[in-house]
C-alpha cells in the first residue's frame, strides 16, 4: 500500500471516531430534551400511601324494642253460690191448699206455691195441727238439708203427703187443719188454714211427709 492511500484510511478511521464522540447526549442531537427510555420506569408508591383499604366502620349493635309492659291482671272473682241468698219459704212467700186424697187413712194431698217474685226454699216438714188439738203432725221420713232443699222459684209448687191414720177409737175428728214452714229460725209466721170436712186424727198413727217436687213421691212414702 502506498503511502498517500495510507494515510486516507487512516482519517477515515478517525472520522468515524469523532463522529461517535460527537453522537447525541442526554440532550438529544437537537440539543432539547432527553428522549424517552423505550422501556418506561415503574411508578414509585408513595410511602405515605395506605397499603390496605380503609376498615369499614363498625356497624352499630340493633338497638333492642323496649318491652311492653305487661298488662296489669285482672282480680280474680271468687265464685259464689248463685242461690247464697235464697232464703227459707215462710207463710208470708206461698199459698197453700189441701186436697183429700184417700178416705179411709185419711190421706191428704198438700201442696204451696211460691207467690212471691224471687225464689225461696221449702225446708224440711211443713208443721202441720189439726184443728183445736195440742201438738203437731208427727214427721215422716227423712227431709234434705238445708243446702238441697228444694228451690222454689216464683210460681213453683212443693207437695207433702199428710194422714190422719185408721179409726181406733183413740182418735178425734176435725175439720180443718192449720200449715207453718219450717223456717230454722225464730221468725213468726202466719198459720196457713186448709178445710178437712171429717178428718180423723189418730194420736199415734197420724204423719207427714217431707216436701218434694212432684204429688206422686208425696203420696207414696
Amino acid at each position: 500500500m502506498s503511502t498517500v492511500r495510507r494515510s486516507a484510511v487512516v482519517l477515515v478511521a478517525l472520522a468515524a471516531v469523532t463522529l461517535t464522540a460527537c453522537g447525541p447526549g442526554e440532550d438529544g442531537a437537537a440539543g432539547g430534551p432527553a428522549a424517552p427510555s423505550a422501556t418506561p420506569s415503574t411508578p414509585v408508591t408513595p410511602t405515605d400511601a395506605p397499603t390496605e383499604a380503609p376498615s369499614e366502620p363498625p356497624t352499630a349493635a340493633p338497638t333492642t324494642a323496649p318491652t311492653k309492659a305487661p298488662a296489669p291482671s285482672k282480680p280474680v272473682t271468687p265464685s259464689v253460690d248463685p242461690d247464697y241468698d235464697v232464703f227459707p219459704c215462710s207463710t208470708f212467700d206461698v199459698t197453700f191448699t189441701a186436697t183429700l186424697a184417700e178416705p179411709t187413712t185419711g190421706s191428704y194431698l198438700l201442696k204451696i206455691t211460691n207467690k212471691g217474685g224471687k225464689p225461696c226454699r221449702a225446708l224440711g216438714h211443713p208443721v202441720v195441727t189439726f184443728g183445736d188439738l195440742d201438738g203437731h203432725a208427727v214427721e215422716r221420713g227423712p227431709a234434705p238439708g238445708i243446702e238441697d232443699a228444694i228451690r222454689l222459684a216464683p210460681g213453683q209448687s212443693a207437695y207433702a203427703g199428710l194422714m190422719g191414720g185408721l179409726k181406733d177409737g183413740k182418735g178425734t175428728t176435725v175439720h180443718s187443719i192449720a200449715m207453718t214452714m219450717s223456717t230454722d229460725s225464730d221468725l213468726e209466721q202466719k198459720p196457713l188454714k186448709a178445710s178437712t170436712p171429717g178428718l180423723y186424727v189418730s194420736p199415734a198413727k197420724n204423719s207427714v211427709t217431707a216436701w218434694m217436687t212432684n204429688a206422686e213421691d208425696a203420696l207414696s212414702l
